[in-house]
Protein backbone atom coordinates (compact mmCIF):
# COMPACT_ATOMS: atom_id res chain seq x y z
CA UNK A 1 0.00 0.00 0.00
CA UNK A 2 0.91 3.66 0.02
CA UNK A 3 3.27 5.03 2.63
CA UNK A 4 1.46 6.74 5.53
CA UNK A 5 3.63 6.25 8.64
CA UNK A 6 7.28 5.25 8.96
CA UNK A 7 9.54 5.42 12.04
CA UNK A 8 7.47 8.14 13.68
CA UNK A 9 7.13 10.20 10.50
CA UNK A 10 3.65 10.77 9.08
CA UNK A 11 3.40 11.02 5.29
CA UNK A 12 0.49 12.80 3.61
CA UNK A 13 0.07 12.86 -0.15
CA UNK A 14 -1.32 15.90 -1.94
CA UNK A 15 -1.57 17.05 -5.51
CA UNK A 16 1.81 18.78 -5.48
CA UNK A 17 3.78 16.05 -3.70
CA UNK A 18 4.28 14.89 -0.11
CA UNK A 19 4.02 16.46 3.33
CA UNK A 20 6.14 14.98 6.13
CA UNK A 21 5.49 15.68 9.80
CA UNK A 22 5.89 14.11 13.24
CA UNK A 23 2.73 15.32 14.95
CA UNK A 24 2.01 12.03 16.75
CA UNK A 25 5.63 11.76 17.87
CA UNK A 26 5.53 15.35 19.16
CA UNK A 27 2.30 14.66 21.05
CA UNK A 28 3.90 11.59 22.65
CA UNK A 29 6.90 13.74 23.60
CA UNK A 30 4.62 16.25 25.31
CA UNK A 31 2.98 13.41 27.24
CA UNK A 32 6.34 12.02 28.39
CA UNK A 33 7.42 15.48 29.51
CA UNK A 34 4.11 16.01 31.35
CA UNK A 35 3.44 19.14 29.30
CA UNK A 36 0.38 18.13 27.28
CA UNK A 37 -1.60 21.07 28.66
CA UNK A 38 1.27 23.57 28.73
CA UNK A 39 0.96 27.04 27.24
CA UNK A 40 2.52 27.44 23.79
CA UNK A 41 5.23 29.98 23.08
CA UNK A 42 6.20 31.78 19.87
CA UNK A 43 9.96 31.12 19.76
CA UNK A 44 12.06 28.08 20.74
CA UNK A 45 14.78 30.13 22.50
CA UNK A 46 15.05 33.64 23.98
CA UNK A 47 16.78 36.24 21.84
CA UNK A 48 19.64 36.87 24.30
CA UNK A 49 20.91 33.55 25.61
CA UNK A 50 23.78 35.18 27.51
CA UNK A 51 21.27 36.81 29.87
CA UNK A 52 19.65 33.57 31.06
CA UNK A 53 19.72 33.31 34.87
CA UNK A 54 20.53 30.37 37.21
CA UNK A 55 23.49 29.17 35.15
CA UNK A 56 25.36 27.67 38.12
CA UNK A 57 22.71 25.53 39.85
CA UNK A 58 22.86 21.96 38.53
CA UNK A 59 19.66 20.20 37.50
CA UNK A 60 18.78 17.40 39.92
CA UNK A 61 17.70 14.84 37.27
CA UNK A 62 20.28 14.91 34.43
CA UNK A 63 19.09 11.54 33.03
CA UNK A 64 15.60 12.96 32.52
CA UNK A 65 17.14 15.99 30.80
CA UNK A 66 19.15 13.78 28.42
CA UNK A 67 16.10 11.67 27.62
CA UNK A 68 13.99 14.66 26.58
CA UNK A 69 16.87 16.24 24.65
CA UNK A 70 17.39 12.98 22.75
CA UNK A 71 13.71 12.83 21.84
CA UNK A 72 13.89 16.41 20.56
CA UNK A 73 16.87 15.45 18.41
CA UNK A 74 14.74 12.89 16.57
CA UNK A 75 12.04 15.51 16.05
CA UNK A 76 14.47 17.59 13.98
CA UNK A 77 14.10 15.02 11.16
CA UNK A 78 11.13 17.05 9.90
CA UNK A 79 11.56 20.23 11.99
CA UNK A 80 14.58 22.25 10.82
CA UNK A 81 13.12 25.27 12.65
CA UNK A 82 14.22 23.80 15.99
CA UNK A 83 17.61 22.48 14.80
CA UNK A 84 19.68 25.30 16.33
CA UNK A 85 17.74 25.30 19.62
CA UNK A 86 17.99 21.53 20.05
CA UNK A 87 21.69 21.60 19.19
CA UNK A 88 22.17 24.28 21.86
CA UNK A 89 20.54 22.34 24.70
CA UNK A 90 22.22 19.08 23.63
CA UNK A 91 25.58 20.73 24.27
CA UNK A 92 24.57 20.86 27.95
CA UNK A 93 23.90 17.13 28.32
CA UNK A 94 27.05 16.33 30.31
CA UNK A 95 26.16 18.68 33.17
CA UNK A 96 22.77 20.38 32.70
CA UNK A 97 21.79 23.28 34.93
CA UNK A 98 18.37 24.49 36.01
CA UNK A 99 18.50 27.22 33.37
CA UNK A 100 19.32 24.62 30.71
CA UNK A 101 16.21 22.66 31.74
CA UNK A 102 14.11 25.81 31.47
CA UNK A 103 15.40 26.30 27.92
CA UNK A 104 14.57 22.67 27.15
CA UNK A 105 11.01 23.16 28.39
CA UNK A 106 10.76 26.34 26.31
CA UNK A 107 11.52 24.33 23.16
CA UNK A 108 8.82 21.83 24.11
CA UNK A 109 6.36 24.70 24.64
CA UNK A 110 7.24 25.94 21.16
CA UNK A 111 6.61 22.45 19.77
CA UNK A 112 3.23 22.48 21.53
CA UNK A 113 2.14 25.44 19.40
CA UNK A 114 3.57 24.06 16.15
CA UNK A 115 2.49 20.41 16.22
CA UNK A 116 1.30 20.36 12.62
CA UNK A 117 4.45 21.86 11.12
CA UNK A 118 6.64 19.75 8.84
CA UNK A 119 8.29 19.62 5.43
CA UNK A 120 6.66 19.68 2.00
CA UNK A 121 8.34 17.90 -0.90
CA UNK A 122 7.11 19.19 -4.26
CA UNK A 123 7.27 16.94 -7.31
CA UNK A 124 7.14 19.82 -9.83
CA UNK A 125 10.65 21.18 -9.33
CA UNK A 126 14.01 21.18 -11.06
CA UNK A 127 17.25 19.44 -10.10
CA UNK A 128 19.20 22.57 -9.19
CA UNK A 129 21.18 22.08 -5.98
CA UNK A 130 21.45 25.24 -3.84
CA UNK A 131 22.99 25.58 -0.38
CA UNK A 132 22.89 28.42 2.16
CA UNK A 133 25.65 28.78 4.73
CA UNK A 134 25.92 30.96 7.85
CA UNK A 135 27.82 31.18 11.12
CA UNK A 136 28.08 33.30 14.23
CA UNK A 137 31.45 34.17 15.77
CA UNK A 138 32.53 33.02 19.24
CA UNK A 139 28.90 32.45 20.20
CA UNK A 140 29.75 30.06 23.04
CA UNK A 141 30.66 32.13 26.10
CA UNK A 142 32.64 29.31 27.78
CA UNK A 143 34.71 27.94 24.86
CA UNK A 144 34.50 30.93 22.46
CA UNK A 145 33.74 28.51 19.64
CA UNK A 146 31.41 29.47 16.81
CA UNK A 147 28.23 27.74 15.66
CA UNK A 148 27.76 27.14 11.96
CA UNK A 149 24.78 25.95 9.99
CA UNK A 150 23.62 25.24 6.47
CA UNK A 151 20.56 24.19 4.50
CA UNK A 152 20.54 22.58 1.06
CA UNK A 153 17.69 22.64 -1.45
CA UNK A 154 17.02 20.47 -4.48
CA UNK A 155 14.98 22.89 -6.53
CA UNK A 156 12.55 24.26 -3.93
CA UNK A 157 12.69 21.15 -1.72
CA UNK A 158 14.69 21.34 1.50
CA UNK A 159 16.63 18.05 1.65
CA UNK A 160 19.31 18.50 4.33
CA UNK A 161 20.26 20.91 7.10
CA UNK A 162 22.64 21.19 10.03
CA UNK A 163 23.52 23.40 12.98
CA UNK A 164 26.46 22.54 15.20
CA UNK A 165 29.35 24.06 17.13
CA UNK A 166 32.67 24.18 15.31
CA UNK A 167 35.42 21.89 16.72
CA UNK A 168 38.04 24.67 17.01
CA UNK A 169 38.16 28.36 17.90
CA UNK A 170 37.96 30.78 14.97
CA UNK A 171 40.03 33.95 15.31
CA UNK A 172 37.74 36.08 13.16
CA UNK A 173 34.21 36.12 11.79
CA UNK A 174 35.68 35.48 8.33
CA UNK A 175 37.39 32.31 9.56
CA UNK A 176 34.18 31.11 11.23
CA UNK A 177 32.16 31.70 8.06
CA UNK A 178 34.82 30.08 5.88
CA UNK A 179 34.86 26.93 8.02
CA UNK A 180 31.09 26.59 7.63
CA UNK A 181 31.45 27.19 3.88
CA UNK A 182 33.89 24.28 3.76
CA UNK A 183 31.48 21.98 5.63
CA UNK A 184 28.65 23.00 3.32
CA UNK A 185 30.80 22.30 0.27
CA UNK A 186 31.45 18.81 1.64
CA UNK A 187 27.70 18.31 2.03
CA UNK A 188 27.15 19.38 -1.59
CA UNK A 189 29.85 16.97 -2.80
CA UNK A 190 28.29 14.11 -0.83
CA UNK A 191 24.80 14.84 -2.14
CA UNK A 192 26.09 15.07 -5.71
CA UNK A 193 27.66 11.63 -5.41
CA UNK A 194 24.37 10.19 -4.11
CA UNK A 195 22.47 11.67 -7.05
CA UNK A 196 24.96 10.10 -9.47
CA UNK A 197 24.49 6.70 -7.84
CA UNK A 198 20.72 7.10 -8.21
CA UNK A 199 21.11 7.96 -11.88
CA UNK A 200 20.11 11.60 -11.36
CA UNK A 201 23.13 13.62 -12.45
CA UNK A 202 23.00 17.35 -11.76
CA UNK A 203 22.79 19.30 -15.03
CA UNK A 204 23.88 22.61 -13.48
CA UNK A 205 26.70 23.51 -11.13
CA UNK A 206 25.52 23.60 -7.47
CA UNK A 207 25.24 27.07 -5.98
CA UNK A 208 26.67 27.84 -2.53
CA UNK A 209 25.55 31.12 -0.92
CA UNK A 210 27.12 32.98 2.01
CA UNK A 211 26.45 36.45 3.46
CA UNK A 212 30.03 37.19 4.52
CA UNK A 213 31.86 39.10 1.78
CA UNK A 214 35.34 38.39 3.15
CA UNK A 215 34.71 34.63 3.22
CA UNK A 216 33.35 34.75 -0.34
CA UNK A 217 36.45 36.62 -1.57
CA UNK A 218 38.70 34.21 0.32
CA UNK A 219 37.03 31.22 -1.36
CA UNK A 220 37.63 32.83 -4.76
CA UNK A 221 41.29 33.68 -4.05
CA UNK A 222 42.85 31.69 -1.18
Amino acid sequence: GELHYFLGIQVQKHQKGLFLCQQKYAEDLLAVAGMTECEAIATPLPQQLNRVEDKSELFSHPTYFRSLAGKLQYLTLTRPDIQFAVNYVCQKMHSPTVSDFHLLKRIIRYVKGTLTMGISLHKDTDFTLTAYSDSDWAGCSSTRRSTGGFSTFLGKNLISWSSRKQPTVSKSSTEAEYRTLSETASEITWLSSIFRELGLPLLTTPLLLCDNLSAVLLSANP
